[in-house]
């Protein structure tokens, strides 16, 4: 895991050093005492339970490709001997020696192919590297699925027998997926990468899935293997291009660490100074995937190495409409309309001002100077404040193909944001897109929404400082997320209406959620886009919920009617593993006992 919080002396001892990949830097040299302490927690009284026991019957053959060129010998074996510990035995390891030249190397594979009939080894007379020595492997795998396992990485005892457990269980799968972590150069587990379930647009912001990967033999056959070209980045490249011919319930991801990532120097998981050319061989893939699957957009690198800024672009920009509620507060809608207008380069929008009982003279006065403005409508809502109800009637006199609920307590920053959103909201498996959101202080307010934090719902990442990489870089990237806050919300006008908008029987809190949830069930994916940055002042018209009994008794009511009726996904959140914290924002990990969903 990547520290969530630096101190500042930190971060600038880290910018000081030239060349040096930050993110694992963090990953490997930063980590915290007391988040070593709860990973050691975690492993000792935690994973014991998590194993299932061993299939007394093991029809199912699973192939291992492991290539081989000039790894250290010691890896190299610890690797060798983590597939012969395997409490699952039908099993075939296929090892590609790429012409290595190490003579110590050589040696021991030749031992290995001549003592033990489960294990092939096939020599490279001339080095041709990893994505022709895994298509070598894949031509010598007899097993229905094949597992790629890294020389100088380490599989858990366990991983085959849970792998071949869940195929006996769901024999339509093709892909599958597991949760790992890194060995250190003292041989200790660190940095958890506890994944998310299937998620294509985490995918095309950095290769999330990484290891332990299980592809049907059948499958890779037909894609014909790794591409020559890809080198470095092969393992996305194939990731992409499976994902193109998969449905999402041929997929599966396995929320244990079945999978070891050694940290070594020259290792890709040390640093990309090691192996620059995967950078642009990752770019590459990704490139070429979004031609083949007709995807119109713009690709730019990201915060770190090996993640990227997709910005999708749709056929056409509709025109969109921004819905935004107010009451008195002039200054602050004020603030929020002259960003909008101000910094939005984008062309076709219009501003629907939903005012809710104003009285303040100012507040009245600047309505009516805006309401002149071409592209701005106020429209008068004289009843009690329901939010709901105040969105629900402002979507229908909406003239765009995309609403985008706004707070007035809200300031945009990059002026690419609603391009951002709707080129999100455009695609066509895209239900609500939401933005990222910032205190004032430039720290994170919201970075997606992630169901059961605090019993119910809260932001991911919420008070993560600027500068500071989070959970895997997650606050900074796009991904399908279970929610997204109304603060800053867009969505096809069609499926707004589809769902039946807001549920006005939360007039104030959790109707985002519950509309979300709503839009879910309904086949879309929710989307954190992390381009898309605005400021929040967080909720200065309506005030603090919990600030006079009838509110307080309001919210109760509304937790409980959201608990009700999503109880499934307040206890499981598909897009969040059941690994991490449930009593905080900040993805640590869950240190008291609990059961896998």
């Amino acid at each position: 895991m990547i520290v969530n919080y630096l101190p500042a002396g930190l971060k600038n001892v880290l910018k000081s050093i030239p060349g040096v990949h930050k993110l694992y830097l963090m990953l490997f040299r930063c980590l915290s005492p007391y988040f070593n302490r709860q990973y050691k927690h975690w492993i000792a009284k935690i994973e014991p339970s998590l194993w299932l026991p061993v299939l007394p019957e093991q029809d199912l053959c699973l192939s291992i490709i492991v290539p081989v060129y000039n790894p250290p010998i010691a890896f190299l074996k610890a690797c060798v001997n983590s597939v012969l510990e395997q409490n699952y035995t039908h099993w075939q390891l296929v090892i590609v020696n790429d012409a290595s030249t190490n003579q110590q190397v050589n040696r021991y594979l030749e031992s290995l192919n001549a003592n033990n009939q489960q294990v092939v080894v096939i020599t490279h007379e001339q080095n041709k590297h990893i994505s022709a020595a895994t298509n070598t492997g894949l031509e010598h795998c007899h097993g229905d699925y094949v597992l790629l396992l890294d020389h100088d990485d380490l599989l858990a005892p366990q991983a085959l027998n849970e792998v071949a457990s869940l195929l006996n269980e769901k024999p339509t799968l093709q892909w599958v997926y597991s949760d790992e972590d890194f060995v250190n150069k003292k041989g200790r587990r660190v940095s958890p990468h506890f994944k998310s379930d299937w998620n294509p647009y985490l995918l095309e912001a950095h290769n999330y899935i990484t290891h332990l990967s299980v592809y049907k033999r059948s499958l890779l056959i037909e894609l014909g293997g790794c591409r020559i070209g890809f080198e470095g980045a092969q393992d996305y490249d194939l990731a992409l291009r499976v994902a193109e011919r998969l449905q999402p319930e041929q997929i599966a991801h396995i929320a244990k660490i079945l999978y070891h990532w050694r940290v070594h120097d020259g290792s890709s998981s040390s640093s990309n100074d090691a192996k620059p050319y995967t950078v642009k061989a990752g770019r590459n893939a990704l490139i070429e995937h979004f031609q083949r699957v007709g995807v119109s957009c713009h690709i730019e690198d990201g915060n770190l190495d090996n993640f990227y800024h997709v910005q999708y672009v749709p056929t056409t920009y509709p025109k969109v409409s921004i819905i935004i509620p107010t009451r008195d507060h002039k200054e602050v809608l004020e603030k929020c309309i002259s960003s909008v207008l101000a910094k939005t380069d984008y062309v076709d929008f219009e501003i629907i001002v939903m005012d809710n009982q104003s009285q303040a003279l100012d507040a009245l006065s600047y309505l009516t100077e805006i309401a002149v403005h071409e592209k701005v409508s106020v429209i008068e809502h004289d009843k009690p404040f329901n939010y709901s109800e105040i969105n629900n009637r402002a979507v229908e006199l909406a003239s765009g193909e995309v609403v985008v609920l706004l707070n007035n307590d809200t300031e945009v920053i990059n002026r690419t944001w609603l391009k951002e959103l709707v080129g999100l909201a455009m695609q066509p498996d895209v239900g609500c897109v939401g933005a990222k959101l910032l205190y004032p202080d430039s720290s994170i307010q919201h970075a997606g929404i992630v169901m059961g934090l605090g019993g119910y719902a809260a932001h991911s990442h919420r008070c993560l400082p600027q500068g500071s990489y989070g959970y895997f870089n997650r606050p900074h990237i796009n991904q399908v997320m279970s929610g997204v806050t109304g603060a800053c919300l867009a969505v096809r006008k069609q499926i707004y209406r589809d769902v039946g908008g807001l549920d006005e029987g939360y007039q104030v809190a959790y109707n985002d959620v519950d509309f979300c949830l709503k839009v879910m069930a309904s086949g879309y994916y929710n989307v954190y886009c992390a381009h898309a940055e605005l400021y929040h002042y967080e909720s200065k018209t309506r005030g603090d919920d919990g600030d006079n009994a009838e509110k307080i008794k309001r919210f109760e009511k509304e937790k409980a009617l959201l608990l009700k009726r999503w109880s499934d996904e307040i206890e499981m959140d598909r897009y969040y593993s059941s690994h991490l914290t449930r009593s905080a924002e900040n993805f640590s990990i869950r240190t008291e006992s609990y059961k896998l969903k």
